[in-house]
């Protein structure tokens, strides 16, 4: 009895790993929808609000953002992929260890930025000294922060602001408007979380460059008309211009050698003019050198009457 009890028991018993299947892990349209994980589950609403921790070096297969670690949240599951939501980030710790050091001052804060699509997202950045600072100093660079990270948020929506915190824009925004206060030496923003999603749709910009580009082709088909208009231009214009220098030429021919002709008899003039100019120098040095050697031989002659003396 007990081994048939046991065997009853045992069919009832079913594999667990067996009933689940895999689903794909998808990222949010602002990361390009990569497929981020793996998961196993039996039911797709046990995948709901489960969170998957990324680097962004996964994902943009850049080696010098391996530090960065990204946060999506599982929001919506279709046939065999889960759909995420950004949920935020980190930084890794032995980043963090690396820029902060003795006799140097952290100056940290924690702000709530609403965007402009209507979500609130937690943001927490930090800054580092080359030596310790006043506590009204660094009262004075969270204002900088502040004002930088409310000013960014509002003109542009969630994903906008998520990619200028990873790319080091707001981080380098904050930096310049720190650096007029108190000279800074690096901004960044360790940690963000998102507290609410989007609630206003926001139209897309795709639109808006359509008529650019329809715009920017309207000029250049006006000069491809212009172009053609011009060569039946030219050709009008070149014979006029191929008869005008005709006559010029042979009349300009004709006074080059007159003027030559004249000026030929004036060169000779010139030159007798130039030799008598020349003898009367040479006849000024001999003068010269005659007097110095009349003063030599006075100054010898003295010397030898002296000697008689």
């Amino acid at each position: 009895m007990a081994k048939a009890r046991a065997r009853t028991a045992a069919r009832k018993v079913k594999d667990r790993w067996k009933a689940k299947s895999w689903y794909n892990v998808v990222a949010p349209p602002s990361f390009d929808n990569v497929t981020i994980a793996d998961t196993l589950a039996d039911i797709p609403d046990s995948l709901i609000n489960r969170v998957t921790e990324v680097s962004l070096q996964d994902l943009t297969n850049d080696f010098r953002k391996s530090h960065i670690k990204l946060y999506f949240k599982v929001h919506k599951v279709e046939e065999t992929n889960a759909h995420t939501q950004f949920a935020g980030h980190t930084l890794t710790s032995d980043y963090l260890r690396r820029m902060i050091r003795r006799r140097r001052s952290k100056i940290d804060g924690v702000y709530d930025a609403t965007t402009r699509d209507g979500a609130t997202i937690r943001v927490k950045p930090f800054a580092t000294t080359d030596k310790r600072i006043q506590n009204s100093q660094k009262k004075v660079v969270r204002e900088a922060m502040k004002k930088t990270i409310y000013d960014q948020a509002k003109t542009s929506t969630l994903a906008e602001f998520v990619k200028n915190i990873l790319d080091g824009k707001t981080g380098s925004d904050i930096y310049k408007s720190c650096k007029k206060l108190y000279p800074v030496k690096r901004v960044e923003i360790y940690k963000t979380e998102v507290l609410s999603h989007p609630t206003i749709k926001v139209e897309e910009k795709k639109p808006a460059k359509k008529e650019e580009i329809e715009e920017a082709k309207e000029p250049e088909k006006k000069e491809k008309k212009t172009k053609e208009t011009k060569p039946e231009e030219k050709e009008e214009e070149t014979p006029k211009e191929e008869e005008k220098p005709v006559e010029p030429k042979e009349e300009s021919k004709a006074e080059v050698k007159e003027e030559k002709k004249k000026e030929k008899p004036a060169k000779p003039e010139k030159k007798e003019k130039k030799a008598p100019a020349k003898k009367p120098a040479a006849k000024k040095t001999t003068k010269k050198t005659t007097k110095a050697k009349t003063t030599t031989k006075k100054k010898t002659t003295t010397k030898k009457k002296t000697a008689k003396k």
